[in-house]
């Protein structure tokens, strides 16, 4: 469907601009109008990551005249190999600063306003006001649906992209003139039902994929041209080389921009998808659960060299994804994976009378692998807080983090 540009026209071009510029200009459907169009635009990104590391890069090369940048993170060694904002150099800085150099790189012509911090509750709504659209490249959940309702409540459309391993899709939310990210996703999934790029992988390529669809229906609802992916999901397969266009609609019964909405303020998202107030990309300790005790990484590490010297006997067991295992494990331990303590099968394969220490990369997948053993009648169990993050920060430093 056709919608109306966005933003009105700012001033007029310099020539400086008209020649960078240029290419866009000799399309009939942008010109002189839509490039100012462009100019006067205000585009925030949400997440300086996978998606947002293309999608800054281009928004920033089409003129784009104010890209906000929101996030608190800062980049790490792993992030290199698809967020490609970033380099080696970067490693250790905000995202913000430094994506905000590499645009400065770009198009000096544009201006970058940093919000070096976490997108809430509490300051969503006055943050993302002072933008035209909002192009989505957040990694999780609670996120996505905070940006969708403020999104909803302020007026605004929703540029949204999500990626898993090989996979992709891209659409764009827009109340009151097609569906909104909770008509077509109006629950989110149990907690770890769905493994995040950090435990499951993403193809690095794939991010640019998405992210520049992304930034083309950006384009497209700034400047009024062609048809946007209002009411439409596009889905990408990158191992078959596929896009598949599905058809969604807005439902009247939504919550937010239904015919009787009931979300008409911003909720605790956290609490709203079920976070346990840790992610599994977290450098935090595991989630305290009853049942069952915490070690720490030094405190393994002693129990492991005893162990070796015929002290003790326990079982170290790895609930992890293989290929986590293949970048980093922690010596000495057993593959078991969380799906088979969640499907019972996990119980008969470790030996009775014997203490259980399980781990994942951060403790939070091994803080529910350790309470269903504990639901099985085991009291000799134990978690490893922080996981294997912790075992590489507190006790190998040589090992890769990732």
């Amino acid at each position: 469907m056709a919608i109306p540009p966005l933003v009105p026209p700012g001033s007029e071009l310099t020539a400086e601009q008209k020649a960078r510029y240029a290419r866009h200009i000799l399309l009939p459907q942008v010109g002189l109008e839509g490039q100012r169009r462009l100019a006067n635009a205000r585009v925030l990104v949400v997440g300086a990551g996978g998606l947002g590391s293309p999608a800054l890069m281009y928004l920033a090369a089409a003129g784009v005249g104010t890209i906000g940048v929101v996030d608190d993170d800062v980049v790490e060694t792993s992030n290199l190999q698809r967020q490609v904002i970033h380099g080696v150099a970067d490693v250790g800085r905000p995202k913000t600063e430094s994506a905000a150099e590499t645009v400065a790189g770009i198009n000096p012509l544009v201006t970058v306003v940093c919000h070096d911090l976490r997108l809430t509750s509490e300051n969503a709504l006055e943050i993302l006001a002072d933008y035209d659209v909002v192009l989505d490249g957040a990694d999780n959940f609670a996120t996505r649906y905070l940006v969708n309702d403020a999104c909803v409540l302020l007026g605004l459309p929703h540029v949204w992209g999500s990626i898993y391993r090989f996979d992709g899709q891209v659409s764009v939310w827009f109340a009151g003139v097609g569906p909104c990210y909770r008509c077509v996703f109006p629950d989110p999934p149990p907690p770890d039902a769905v493994p995040s790029c950090a435990t499951g992988g993403v193809l690095g390529v794939l991010c640019a994929a998405i992210g520049s669809v992304q930034v083309a229906e950006t384009v497209k609802l700034i400047t009024g041209q062609g048809d946007p992916l209002v009411g439409r999901l596009l889905v990408h397969d990158s191992l078959r080389q596929t896009w598949d266009s599905l058809t969604v609609r807005a439902d009247p019964q939504c919550p937010v921009c239904g015919e009787s909405p009931t979300v008409t303020a911003l909720v605790d998202y956290d609490d709203f998808c079920g976070m346990p107030g840790a992610s599994d990309t977290d450098h935090a300790a595991g989630v305290a659960v009853p049942g069952f005790a915490e070690v720490t990484a030094v405190e393994l590490a002693s129990m492991l060299a005893a162990r070796d010297r015929g002290e003790t006997r326990f079982e170290l067991v790895d609930v992890r994804e293989p290929g986590e295992r293949e970048v980093v494990s922690i010596p000495g331990a057993r593959a078991i994976h969380l799906d088979e303590f969640r499907s019972g099968t996990a119980a008969a394969q470790l030996p009775g009378g014997m203490p259980v220490v399980l781990h994942c990369k951060s403790g939070v997948r091994s803080a529910e692998a350790a309470a269903l053993l504990v639901a099985t009648g085991r009291l000799d169990v134990a978690n490893l807080t922080g996981g294997v993050l912790a075992w590489v920060q507190d006790v190998d430093p040589s090992l890769p983090t990732y």
